[in-house]
């Protein structure tokens, strides 16, 4: 029986062999394992959201591929149609975003955009094109969730660290929020939770060692308990869609139901501490002993749901029951989910009173212009939807609809959010997934996703219901996983972070890779010995192409970070790697903004103006450059060119108070103080940092 073998000792010879046989069954396990540890890095650090973190690791997820590629070549002959066609779509995805490069209106953003989907596809091919076995992806899973739970302990435990010390929670918890270590508190909750699912959904599965789903359990209650410490409505309404997904999609719901009720548990144990610390410091109280007992109740919560459920996968793997008696526990656990599913429903009717005077109060603090301050006081949680993000939707759909067809280039977003806003906000990106397709890839773009992703799907689907049971437990809890990114992901902004984009469409691509596949038997067919010579080369060149596509904005960005290091007392060395950074990446107008600044604080404003005039020939609509054009222009006292590029500046930034005043003092013949002004435009960017 299955259940016989799956339950032997941890490390006994039969384990050891099975798993030996399973990682020769499924060759790309170590290029794959690597690509986890990458993932797990960038997740220590701004969730790999700087161009100088992941576009290094681009390179290396190219070169693991290339080795794959050419160690064990995929038989495409094998690939189920389903993979095929994701593969396929996302490609054309992919070179639709750099074909965007041509139309946007910066192409140095989007530039930066396609790159990034082409790390994704990357990182989907490389789990996706080659098969997998149930062992071998489950120890994927279990070795990116373990990993992800380690980091989550060891951030409960630096927060705790840091209690005594105000400026340090400040810096880990602005606002009350832990936004350590992706730096947004979002991305910060979706790390853990992109986790959590496949942890949940792992620690089911009977043919696991029972020490191993014991840990699991406790995990998952220390991931959701660290998501909670940053206070995430997108989380707390992806939960419920979430577990609408699971439970209505997903086989084994009565094992689900029975994993779940421990972790819940453990988690509703230490929820009010971890609310009690969020409240402290948003309202600038000592907030100490409540990060010390919060820690501790998190971490006893985790350890004793981990023993609990550990005992119970001890005792369903010793216990030998009949039918008649699994059958019998089956239907128990079945009424009781019934039962909990009822009382959860009358319970939250009750906790929100009159669900249509709440719908109709999250609607009018969704679409309130007063943004965070139309919600209602009390827990961040459940005050309202008040927010910018209305208005960020409101724009990305206005672009939509003027530029249907292929959108307006890939993250290209901030822009004409700058001309068109109605709040303060300056976003560079739409907060969704879905309407940064439409509106920055238009309904082609669009399409080819849907196509993709259907395809994606289907495949799991049909892994789903593979003949073996650990395969089918490996599916479920990576769909989970990719489905959490891409529904808390439909309102805010995630795929602009790699660590997490990257491991939900590795997510994906295991699933994928676990689908049954056709048995085609033999050597994959070599080519023709005349066309071996032109394939290489042209595997070469794109390569190559990738290679250099990754590398130029990386190198480009490091020239401008070392700039801005050492101006102060290296001008010339800055300006000199600044010229380099330009010609490394000649779609961005970055590096001469940054000279033209720094220029500008030597006094020198002819060689500012020459840069900021560079700027503007790389990206026309740029409004900080346009700005501070006019105000040279006004300080030399050539009022009717300061008026043309302030007027037009303004146009660009309708909303920004400075702009507008700068031009309001060349309109009425007085000159601008341009030191003054950067002075007023540092101080702000550092209010809103």
């Amino acid at each position: 029986m299955p259940e016989a073998v799956g339950s032997a000792p941890t490390g006994s010879p039969t384990r050891a062999a099975g798993l030996r046989q399973s990682l020769r069954e499924a060759p790309t396990t170590l290029p794959a394992l690597l690509a986890i540890a990458l993932f797990v890095l960038w997740s220590t650090d701004q969730a790999g959201y700087p161009l100088t973190h992941w576009a290094p690791g681009a390179l290396v997820l190219e070169i693991l591929l290339a080795i794959a590629l050419l160690a064990v070549p995929p038989r495409l002959a094998e690939l189920p149609r389903p993979v095929k066609l994701a593969w396929i779509c996302l490609a054309a995805y992919t070179a639709l975003s750099f074909c965007s490069i041509i139309w946007a209106a910066v192409p140095g953003d989007a530039w930066e955009g396609a790159n990034r989907t082409l790390l994704y596809l990357l990182v989907f091919s490389l789990f996706a094109l080659w098969p997998q076995n149930g062992t071998a992806a489950t120890l994927l899973l279990a070795v990116w969730t373990l990993a992800t739970i380690v980091l989550a302990a060891f951030v409960a435990l630096h927060v705790n660290a840091a209690a005594s010390s105000p400026a340090r929670l400040a810096d880990l918890l602005p606002g009350g929020r832990l936004t350590y270590p992706s730096s947004y508190a979002n991305a910060n909750a979706a790390q853990w939770l992109i986790a959590f699912w496949p942890a949940l959904l792992l620690v089911r599965e009977r043919r696991l060692p029972w020490p191993l789903r014991g840990v699991l359990a406790g995990g998952a209650v220390l991931l959701a308990d660290v998501a909670l410490l940053s206070v995430s409505r997108g989380s707390l309404y992806a939960t419920p869609v979430m577990l609408v997904l699971v439970f209505a999609l997903l086989p084994a719901r009565v094992r689900t139901f029975a994993a779940l009720v421990p972790v819940a548990a453990g988690i509703a144990v230490s929820t009010p501490f971890l609310l009690r610390v969020n409240d402290r410091l948003e309202h600038e109280h000592p907030a100490a002993a409540a990060i010390h007992t919060a820690t501790a109740v998190s971490f006893a919560a985790a350890l004793l749901v981990a023993v609990l459920v550990a005992l119970a996968a001890l005792a369903e793997s010793r216990i030998s029951r009949s039918a008649g008696t699994d059958r019998t526990v089956h239907r128990g656990i079945a009424a009781l989910a019934l039962a909990t599913l009822a009382v959860v429903l009358l319970g939250g009717l009750v906790a929100a009173g009159n669900p249509v005077s709440r719908a109709r109060h999250a609607w009018d603090t969704f679409k309130s212009p007063r943004g965070y301050a139309a919600n209602s006081t009390g827990n961040r949680l459940t005050s309202g939807l008040g927010s910018s993000r209305y208005d960020f939707y409101r724009v990305a759909l206005d672009e939509f609809a003027a530029h249907p067809v292929l959108g307006i280039g890939a993250d290209n977003f901030a822009e004409p959010y700058l001309a068109h806003r109605h709040s303060e906000e300056t976003p560079h990106y739409p907060h969704s997934v879905e309407l940064r397709t439409l509106s920055q890839t238009g309904l082609l773009g669009a399409l080819l996703a849907l196509a993709g992703l259907a395809g994606a799907l289907l495949a799991g689907w049909r892994a789903l219901r593979a003949a073996d049971p650990l395969a089918r437990a490996a599916a479920a809890a990576a769909l989970a996983g990719f489905a959490y990114w891409l529904v808390h992901g439909s309102f805010d902004w995630f795929w602009e972070f790699a660590g997490l984009g990257a491991p939900a469409f590795a997510l994906l691509g295991i699933a994928c890779a676990l689908a049954p596949r056709a048995g085609a038997g033999g050597e994959p067919a070599a080519p023709n010995a005349r066309a071996r010579p032109v394939l290489a080369l042209a595997a070469s060149a794109v390569g190559l192409a990738i290679a250099a596509s990754f590398a130029l904005p990386w190198l480009s960005q490091l020239q401008i970070e070392s700039a801005a290091r050492i101006w102060p007392h290296a001008p010339a060395t800055a300006y000199s790697r600044l010229d380099d950074a330009a010609r490394l990446n000649p779609l961005s107008d970055e590096a001469d903004l940054v000279a033209g600044s720094i220029a500008l604080r030597f006094g020198d404003d002819g060689r500012a103006e020459s840069y900021f005039a560079k700027a503007l020939q790389r990206t026309p609509g740029d409004a900080y450059a346009t700005l501070e054009l006019g105000a040279i222009a006004s300080a030399r006292g050539e009022r009717g060119r300061a008026l043309a590029l302030l007027a037009r500046a303004l146009r660009l930034n309708p909303r920004d108070p400075l702009t507008r005043e700068t031009f309001e003092i060349a309109r009425h013949g007085k000159r601008v103080d341009i030191d003054e002004l950067n002075r007023l435009i540092l101080s702000n960017a550092q209010r809103f940092k």
